[in-house]
């Protein structure tokens, strides 16, 4: 079982839970989408405004600075309206900001755009975590890593549509085209998600209400050290993303396509051990999941750098992505069943935080000292979460209320 105790539901939310889960699917699904659509036209958007590559740095850094300030908010939205209904207005106003970057003329509206793009982004990615959570705690087993398989399916399908069509239709009608079909079935999946209320006992009218909570409470101590391993997770996580396929060209010298050898076998892996990881987490437990696959990834990345033949490096870049593949979600639903949305909205935040520095850090670290070395920082930070894994869960469970 997993670490946080799961109770199954009776029969007919048991059936609305089920609905539900097909649906944040969907949800899971087209943010994946999106993201890709954007990733894979970053390029024509650079041409057609002719950007500079430090232009293009800072526009993007603006995507990352708005995810920032809007999760530390969506935890209170989600405990005031319902994971559900913000579910549902950040999946709308998500997919249609993805038109946003398209539809700039210049530098400073792109800037806006993106920022925009991001906030949105955050407020979705953290609400649809916690409907997970709703999710999950009504169907009594865990399903988190589900729907993180299906943000990682989206995303690849996104890619596979933009090969199809960069070059043969233009960006912008490309663009608009996945921003009417996405924002429809996105739209359509999250009127069935599932209010919070449903998933667990309502308070009793003659019950004395709690104090209202603090528009910024403090992170209680089992968030800050989620968080920070949330941090060095994602920070791995961000490294094999955006240096894979240039370890594989720089340092093992491969050409042409067999350059993005190490990516794919890194998102392939982490597809492939989101979608299997529910499994792992009902016989392993959250913890074990967590740490086990750390190490894992420890050991992949250390094989990659250690190994220099493109062989022995794809495998471990494989090895990686099946380790990291669960870490994020049984962290951010680790923190949504014992500190509720404003757990995953803190951990995320901090999480994030690593996604958007690491890779630079790695970038400027290579310059000094070479790719492989600053590689070794990922490995670092995987190392660091199988070690400390033990500590943070115990925390959670010392401070899961009742």
């Amino acid at each position: 079982m997993t670490e946080v105790p799961l109770t199954p539901s009776p029969p007919l939310l048991a059936r609305r839970a089920e609905v539900a889960r097909h649906a944040l699917g969907v949800v899971f699904l087209t943010n994946g989408v999106m993201f890709a659509t954007w990733a894979v036209n970053i390029p024509g958007v650079r041409d057609h405004l002719r950007l500079s590559d430090a232009q293009l740095g800072g526009a993007l850094l603006a995507v990352g600075l708005g995810s920032l300030a809007t999760m530390p908010l969506t935890g209170g939205w989600t405990a005031r309206y319902g994971s559900h209904r913000v579910t549902q207005v950040s999946t709308v106003v998500c997919l249609l900001a993805l038109a946003l970057p398209f539809l700039a003329p210049n530098l400073p509206l792109l800037v806006l755009g993106l920022a925009v793009l991001g906030a949105a982004n955050g407020a979705m990615d953290v609400s649809m975590n916690a409907q997970g959570v709703t999710v999950e705690r009504s169907l009594g087993r865990a399903v988190m890593s589900r729907f993180h398989a299906f943000f990682s399916l989206g995303s690849v399908l996104g890619a596979l549509l933009g090969t199809l069509l960069i070059g043969r239709v233009p960006t912008l009608g490309h663009a608009l085209g996945v921003v009417a079909v996405t924002t429809v079935v996105g739209f359509l999946a999250s009127r069935l998600l599932l209010p919070d209320r449903a998933a667990g006992p309502v308070q009793s009218s003659s019950e004395v209400p709690a104090p209202p909570a603090r528009r910024f409470p403090r992170p209680a101590s089992a968030v800050l050290l989620l968080g920070a391993l949330c941090f060095l997770g994602m920070l791995s996580e961000g490294a094999n993303y955006d240096w894979a396929a240039l370890y594989f060209r720089d340092v093992l010298e491969t050409t042409g396509g067999s350059a993005g050898i190490g990516y794919t076998a890194f998102v392939a892996a982490m597809t492939l051990g989101r979608w299997f990881g529910d499994r792992a987490r009902s016989r392993l437990g959250d913890e074990r999941t967590v740490r086990g696959g750390a190490l894992l990834t420890a050991l992949g990345l250390g094989l990659a750098l250690l190994v220099r033949e493109p062989l022995p490096a794809a495998v471990g870049f494989a090895l990686s992505g099946l380790g990291l593949s669960n870490v994020v979600p049984v962290m951010y639903g680790a923190a949504g069943h014992a500190l509720a949305g404003r757990g995953i909205a803190q951990v995320a935040t901090i999480g994030y935080a690593g996604f958007l520095l690491g890779p630079p850090v790695i970038g400027f670290v290579a310059e000094h000292v070479g790719l492989p070395a600053a590689l070794g920082i990922a490995l670092a930070g995987a190392a660091l979460v199988a070690l400390l894994g033990g500590r943070a869960f115990a925390l959670v469970r010392r401070q899961a209320p009742g």
